[in-house]
């Protein structure tokens, strides 16, 4: 039985001040709370980490396996926000199959900063079948930003999603040419949605300024 005064300080303000730190005892207790029972504490332990750039590939891979999807998104967002190994990358290909929609949508969001080639078939996959608009939504976005032909069917085919998705299609097919790209944004032109006609007309309008 630990006695409490022997305990460290993992309360948040506690937490938040060694993420600010630059001492080895604040580091210790950072690298010591992703460990810790609250998946709150996990998750300012990981922004600390972070902040400090003292995450290593051992840690990222842990955070993504970690039991609480708070956790997994967290370490998602923050792996987006840095330049991780190489090594990394299939791990954050593997969230895409993850249980929680948003889970699944950091990592498209991650895979489409990395620009990463190697996560189109997945992402496909993604844009084409998820169960959740969001998800869709952030695959077509990440295979636009990466812009491989590979997605081209799979981003007009997202023309005939929900409103959201198909204005993100509109941009993403921004990087694509061709006549089957122009046929479908001449058909978009006259989509119902007015968000996604005017996402048509802003591309147009880029267009003549070039």
């Amino acid at each position: 039985m630990h006695d409490d005064l022997t305990l460290p300080d993992t309360s948040d303000e506690s937490l938040l001040r060694a993420a600010f730190a630059t001492d080895e005892s604040s580091l210790a207790l950072l690298e010591t709370t992703l460990g810790a029972d609250q998946p709150r504490q996990r998750v300012l332990a990981l922004r600390g980490l972070a902040r400090r750039d003292a995450i290593t590939p051992i840690l990222w891979l842990s955070a993504l396996h970690d039991s609480d999807v708070d956790v997994r998104r967290e370490v998602l967002t923050l792996i987006a926000q840095s330049s991780p190994d190489d090594d990394l990358l299939p791990l954050v290909r593997a969230a895409l199959a993850d249980d929680d929609a948003l889970v699944v949508d950091a990592a498209a969001f991650a895979l489409g900063e990395f620009v990463d080639e190697g996560a189109v078939e997945e992402l496909c996959r993604v844009a084409a079948s998820h169960e959740d608009a969001r998800c869709r939504e952030s695959a077509i976005a990440a295979l636009g930003a990466i812009g491989d032909d590979r997605a081209r069917a799979v981003i007009i085919g997202a023309l005939d999603d929900k409103p959201p998705v198909r204005r993100r299609a509109i941009v993403a097919l921004a990087n694509y040419e061709g006549p089957d790209i122009e046929a479908a944004l001449e058909r978009a032109s006259e989509d119902r949605d007015w968000q996604v006609r005017a996402a048509v007309s802003q591309l147009g309008r880029e267009a003549d300024e070039d």
